[in-house]
């Protein structure tokens, strides 16, 4: 049986907020917009995923419960891992190879410069541009298809099936 791999950066943050750390930052109103739309897109689409793995900082962890209250899933269904704030793309994946087998669509929440560069390693292709030429921008959501026969994580692993932006849905 083939996986799915979706992969979310982060809903847009607010750096005005004050906070006193990156990790701390919250969503701005955009985010707070653009998060809960993409939940809707995922639930109208059927992608509900059966294992979520997740970045804890704050924007993320926003992000992701706006994605699960559109889903009907709840935080008790999220995975909070720290190493995925700031994961290099070698984390990333050591991380997804150590998840559950059963685990056939997986919701990976993160950041950048990491998501991007592990959406090219699995798929051998860079994240299709906007129309300002940037990739992966916040709130995106990435869908890949690992074939069942794909025994391990690694250098075109994977097909990129649709990368979904906010103004997509």
């Amino acid at each position: 049986m083939s996986r799915e791999l979706l992969i979310l950066r982060h809903a847009k943050s607010d750096w005005d907020s004050g906070s006193a750390t990156d990790f701390g930052r919250p969503l701005n109103q955009r985010g707070r917009s653009d998060a809960p739309r993409i939940g809707h897109w995922m639930k109208g689409e059927g992608l509900q995923p059966d294992y979520i793995l997740s970045s804890p900082a704050q924007r993320a962890r926003e992000t992701v419960l706006a994605v699960c209250a559109e889903l009907g899933q709840g935080e008790q269904q999220v995975h909070w891992e720290p190493r995925i704030y700031e994961a290099s793309v070698d984390t990333l994946l050591q991380l997804l190879e150590a998840l559950p087998a059963e685990a056939t669509r997986i919701l990976l929440v993160g950041h950048n410069p990491g998501l991007e560069g592990l959406v090219y390693l699995l798929s051998g292709d860079g994240v299709p541009l906007n129309e300002r030429g940037k990739g992966l921008t916040t709130a995106n959501l990435v869908q890949l298809e690992i074939p069942a026969a794909q025994e391990s994580l690694g250098r075109r692993c994977a097909q990129l099936r649709q990368l979904v932006r906010p103004s997509d849905c």
